[in-house]
């Protein structure tokens, strides 16, 4: 089973002054959907996994995060996508929790839930800690230069906290295009 686990704030939708927490605050980063969708034709399955420490905060509940989420699945179903499943974490920082990333409980869970061996994972996100959770449990780290890296231009030197090895999209559309791009001939082909 090929799965990419995405980043949600600021790789699928654009960041909000603190916290999105309404639906009408989750706005879709600029062709996101459309990425996902061809993923999807293309045989990949795409799940989310996603720090929500506003619920920790009170600032919203699960209903109001079932709701974005909704949101953000008929946008998707709009444009012939899906999102196989949306993990989160509702702890802030000082709970130590397992889940909240960069800790790798929740991408474990995911592996597990699907039967995928880590190291066959690709997690794509714009923030170190959804990638230090990836580079925790051996996957393949792709950082989307949008959201919190938006500065970031690929092919310069990593930010920050991001693992190396990562490779760096301009967008979720770039990291698209790598991954359905035609593999090399084998040599000798």
């Amino acid at each position: 089973m090929k799965i990419i686990i995405l980043d949600r704030d600021g790789t699928l939708n654009q960041l909000g002054e603190e916290y999105i927490t309404t639906p009408a605050e989750w706005q879709a980063e600029r062709g996101a959907l459309e990425a996902v969708a061809r993923l999807n034709r293309a045989g990949w399955h795409v799940v989310v996994a996603t720090n929500q420490p506003g619920l920790g905060r009170g600032l919203l509940d699960v209903l109001a995060l079932n709701a974005i989420h909704a949101k953000m699945l008929r946008q998707l179903a709009a444009q012939g996508g899906r999102i196989d499943a949306v993990f989160y974490c509702p702890h802030v920082p000082d709970d130590g929790c397992h889940c909240r990333k960069p800790a790798p409980g929740l991408l474990t869970q995911i592996a597990e839930r699907y039967g995928v061996e880590p190291r066959d994972l690709r997690v794509a996100g714009s923030t170190a800690e959804h990638l230090q959770a990836g580079a925790a449990i051996g996957a393949q780290l792709h950082l989307v230069c949008t959201g919190q890296s938006a500065s970031h231009v690929p092919g310069q030197p990593l930010p920050p906290g991001v693992p190396e090895g990562t490779l760096a999209h301009a967008d979720l559309q770039a990291f698209a295009d790598h991954l359905l791009a035609p593999a090399p001939p084998a040599p000798g082909a």
